[in-house]
């Protein structure tokens, strides 16, 4: 079975470039295109495919306002967003979105394909360059309160945790901890549950927010 794609991008060669992209791979077919929100989410509605491609600045309703429209539905289907993340404020609303891939539109082709097959997988993906942004924004901010939540999480999960914040692929946590792929996927899942948490990208957020890593700091 293809992933069935659509872009949603105000530039029409951006689209064009993203559609030459994502047709070039097998089991990937792009079933619709929109300029802007509104028209993204009704296309959407009509082609119901597996991801949107869904960049944060257009107009008549942004990326952001649109992806919230599609997440809320039933069975939504996964958004990616693409952006330049060119303020902060885009960036720790796109991430709390409930989107579940995060990619600077400088990314190259094969770390787009590989997002949209991880996240068409049921995983979530953010760019590197992402998490760096996250990390230095929340360097000296005032000392948080962590939640109580935090205490249900078991020393190892903790341990995910703070690997999560700091960008590591499961394939990283798995060769710091010296366990299992599917071990540490099982870690992840059981910390998104008990923090209540959608994906990785709120996971990192959280993470900062309630001081349980601090920029600077090292892994562990």
């Amino acid at each position: 079975m293809s992933i069935r794609i659509v872009i949603a991008d105000d530039q029409a060669m951006v689209r064009a470039g993203l559609r030459l992209i994502v047709e070039s791979e097998p089991g990937m077919e792009v079933v619709g295109e929109a300029p802007d929100g509104v028209e993204a989410v009704a296309v959407a509605r009509r082609t119901r495919p597996d991801l949107v491609l869904m960049d944060i600045s257009m107009p008549r309703m942004d990326g952001l306002a649109a992806a919230k429209q599609l997440l809320d539905w039933p069975d939504p289907p996964k958004v990616v967003m693409l952006t330049t993340f060119d303020t902060d404020e885009n960036l720790y609303a796109a991430l709390r979105t409930g989107s579940s891939g995060f990619l600077l539109k400088v990314s190259p082709p094969e770390q787009l394909l590989d997002a949209i097959r991880v996240v068409a997988a049921g995983d979530a993906l953010l760019d590197p360059a992402v998490t760096t942004r996250v990390i230095a924004s929340f360097a000296g901010r005032h000392d948080p309160v962590p939640p109580p939540q935090l205490a249900d999480l078991t020393p190892r999960e903790l341990e995910v945790l703070h690997s999560l914040a700091r960008g590591l692929t499961n394939a990283e946590i798995a060769a710091k901890l010296f366990v299992g792929e599917a071990t540490v996927k099982t870690h992840v899942a059981r910390v998104l549950m008990k923090l209540h948490l959608r994906d990785r990208a709120q996971a990192v957020v959280f993470a900062y927010e309630s001081g349980v890593v601090r920029p600077g700091t090292a892994v562990g």
